[in-house]
């Protein structure tokens, strides 16, 4: 009789380096597991995760403690009901539809083509570290209007933000650090938000202060937590989410030949990038009342860790989970990127990430100006590269060597 596994510690050195054979045990044998380290109770089957997002009775109560400090103030994650609708629809607008395809497209990809002249005649160079992590982070920096010369400041406060909510260990050190960054960067937009209320410009820092909906604008705290949130959501996911379908692409080069001859396999390759390999390992949820899942009754008021990593290779959601197939028929590119899409990378319900449309757009847009520039791109080791994280996860470097054309450079 084959013995049952020990349940995996998400903590673990081992779960670090790869925790996709962790997630297989805990959807098999351990769909409902409190966790003593983080004292949270782990989702890992689809059904559970997807019943976590949507039903009512699980509530975002834990992101007052989780995330609210390093913000300085409540965020949309936070929010339900009347508050969150209305908070909701004041930033919405600016990240669909017209408004992102005729004001914000044109910033996207005008840093896209920015970062790639910088390395355009080089023969290699490190895409996480030339591109991925600067590219969002500069994009929404240059949408709200701020000095570009600041940018390498907000690349220091998001990478400190980040750090914080990705910190399931609470080391102290780590949590003060977020805290700091927080501050120092409300600090820094205050002025510029007194400012823009009153002279407001064609920015999303100028829509922020000015909108209003049944009288209600957001206040001055409003706007620097959403910013704080915007540059932490916003640009962690994006980083990750270029360095991984990159990465994908590039060690399947029969799909990366069809992505190249068909551009409108890049959305495709992008949700599958979402199911195979999300960016954001893992949300919260905190039930209002006791909830019975797979394995088990969840008590009201504990935390539940909801393992989208694992949700989204369920077994009986997906056919060949474990495998990268941009032509897979069970995911949906045209849903991949709205509150019907059939994976959990974006959470899904009421708390659809908002910003799921401009993550869409810059990776499509990053990912087309990098082909278009480099008619020929390969491992630098001839190997993919190992991912890292735990809470969110990523390439930490992607060196490739590159082709251009004639008149190369050298090496970047």
């Amino acid at each position: 009789m084959t013995s049952i596994p020990q349940p995996p510690d998400i903590l673990s050195p081992g779960f670090a380096a790869d925790p996709y054979p962790a997630y297989r045990i805990l959807r098999e044998h351990y769909p409902l597991l409190h966790h003593k380290g983080i004292d949270s109770y782990l989702i890992s089957r689809y059904e559970d995760v997807e019943r976590a997002f949507c039903e009512p009775v699980f509530t975002s109560d834990n992101y007052d403690w989780q995330i609210e400090p390093a913000h300085g103030g409540r965020t949309l994650p936070q929010m339900s009901g009347h508050e969150h609708a209305v908070r909701r629809a004041l930033v919405a607008p600016a990240f669909r539809g017209r408004e992102l395809r005729e004001t914000f497209r044109p910033v996207i990809e005008r840093n896209a083509r920015e970062l790639i002249d910088a390395f355009r005649d080089a023969a290699e160079t490190d895409l996480v570290a030339r591109f991925a992590t600067r590219f969002p982070v500069n994009v929404i920096v240059d949408m709200l209007g701020l000095d570009r010369a600041d940018h390498d400041r907000f690349h220091g406060w998001y990478a400190a933000v980040v750090a914080f909510l990705s910190n399931l260990a609470q080391d102290p050190e780590i949590a003060a650090a977020g805290r700091r960054a927080g501050e120092e960067l409300a600090g820094y937009l205050r002025p510029i938000i007194r400012r823009r209320r009153t002279a407001p410009g064609d920015d999303l820092l100028s829509r922020l202060c000015t909108a209003e909906i049944d009288g209600i604008r957001m206040t001055d705290q409003d706007i620097t937590a959403f910013v704080s949130l915007l540059l932490a959501a916003g640009g962690e996911t994006t980083d990750k989410a270029i360095g991984l379908i990159l990465c994908h692409l590039l060690s399947h080069p029969e799909q990366l030949a069809a992505v190249r001859a068909d551009r409108s396999l890049v959305p495709a390759a992008f949700a599958e990038t979402l199911r195979y390999t999300p960016p954001v390992q893992m949300i919260m949820r905190q039930p209002a009342a006791d909830v019975t899942l797979s394995g088990g009754t969840v008590p009201a008021g504990a935390t539940v860790t909801c393992l989208i990593g694992a949700a989204n290779r369920d077994e009986s959601r997906y056919a060949r989970p474990d495998a990268f197939d941009v032509f897979r028929t069970d995911l949906t590119p045209s849903h991949a990127f709205s509150a019907a899409a059939d994976h959990v990378a974006f959470g899904l319900g009421r708390h659809f990430c908002v910003g799921a449309l401009l993550a869409r757009a810059e990776v499509e847009t990053a990912v087309n100006q990098l082909l278009d520039a480099f008619p020929a791109m390969a491992f630098a080791d001839s190997a993919e590269p190992a991912d890292a994280g735990v809470f969110t996860r990523g390439p930490k470097e992607l060196r490739v060597r590159l082709a251009a054309g004639a008149g190369r450079a050298g090496g970047a």
